[in-house]
């Protein structure tokens, strides 16, 4: 008779067995993050590059020198002596797309424009931010009702800081990278 198994024994097993498929079904969607003494040496290097490289990528913002219409002039103004904008390490226009990560859009864009512009943001380093420099940009300026011009950059690219003002100042240019500069360090947010 002892050979028999009791009530409490089979409820036991029962439950053994609820528990363990509970605990796979757990570990399956569940996984535990190491923690400070079973960490690896590839978890360490990571968390340390992360803050350089956010650093380096605020510290080192290459614009596109790419400008359409009237606010071009100012957009040019910005690399004079007066702004001295290499002192906060804005200067530096490239000249070919691959070598920047910054348009600055300044002025108007016709239709027939869009697709280019499209084409040189694509081909931009990623992460790539797009500066929208005066109304034109921004809205479409003054030729907001024409059949020909878009209203605003924003309409086919994604917009990351926008610079009013018709024609606006090149200091207006230097508060936006520094704008541009606290939103890629994660300082602020969309």
């Amino acid at each position: 008779m002892d050979n028999l198994p009791n009530q409490k024994d089979t409820d036991f097993a029962n439950a053994e067995r609820e528990m363990s498929l509970l605990l796979a079904e757990s570990l399956k969607t569940h996984k535990a993050k190491p923690s400070v003494a079973f960490t690896t040496f590839s978890g360490i290097a990571k968390s340390l590059a992360a803050g350089t490289v956010k650093w380096s990528r605020k510290n080192s913002l290459w614009p596109m020198q790419f400008g359409l219409s009237c606010c071009a002039m100012e957009m040019f103004d910005f690399g004079s002596p007066r702004i001295d904008a290499e002192r906060k390490g804005y200067l530096f226009f490239r000249g070919t797309p691959r070598q920047s990560d910054v348009m600055i859009v300044a002025g108007w864009t016709t239709k027939s424009m869009a697709p280019e512009i499209r084409r040189l943001y694509g081909q931009m380093l990623r992460p790539r931010y797009v500066i929208a420099y005066g109304e034109c940009a921004t809205c479409g300026g003054p030729w907001w009702e024409s059949y020909n011009i878009i209203k605003g950059i924003d309409q086919i690219l994604p917009v990351d800081v926008y610079v009013a003002g018709c024609p606006p100042k090149p200091e207006n240019l230097f508060a936006a990278f520094m704008k541009l500069q606290k939103k890629v360090g994660g300082e602020i947010e969309d």
